[in-house]
């Protein structure tokens, strides 16, 4: 996706409480902001996300692409992060998910989005998974 497309849809989010059409539309789709490694620059990217109890669930799947996205280096780099869900905006803390407990979400973020099996098939690496936890 592309820095146009990403800026089309964080205005369409922004400006419906959350709520995207298109092919985010009734997706589990929030905003992360990280802040950049290098530029130290806060970037915002929407990204789909699993509910998981009090947390939420992000997938570094990038399309399917070789590496990471670069969102994933900069909130393992800085963890804490701004998250923008509906009509809500918060700090969070992003924490790798445990090895133990990945397969798991992931085979329910595939019953979500079957689009990410493909992700994960193209992309032949393990895909991280990032919970984002609300900060106190």
């Amino acid at each position: 996706m592309g820095n146009a497309f990403n800026e089309r849809v964080i205005e369409e989010f922004r400006a419906n409480d959350g709520r995207v059409g298109g092919e985010f539309e009734a997706k589990n789709l929030l905003l992360l902001t990280t802040t950049g490694v290098r530029s130290g620059v806060s970037r915002t990217t929407p990204v789909l996300y699993l509910p998981d109890g009090d947390r939420l669930v992000v997938f570094a799947s990038n399309g399917g692409a070789a590496k990471s996205p670069a969102w994933y280096h900069n909130l393992v780099a800085n963890p804490l992060v701004t998250v923008e869900l509906g009509g809500d905006r918060y700090e969070a803390r992003a924490e790798s998910v445990e090895p133990g407990e990945h397969d798991e979400l992931w085979r329910r973020q595939v019953e979500i989005e079957p689009g990410f099996a493909e992700f994960r098939r193209r992309a032949d690496r393990v895909i991280p998974l990032v919970a984002l936890v609300r900060a106190a």
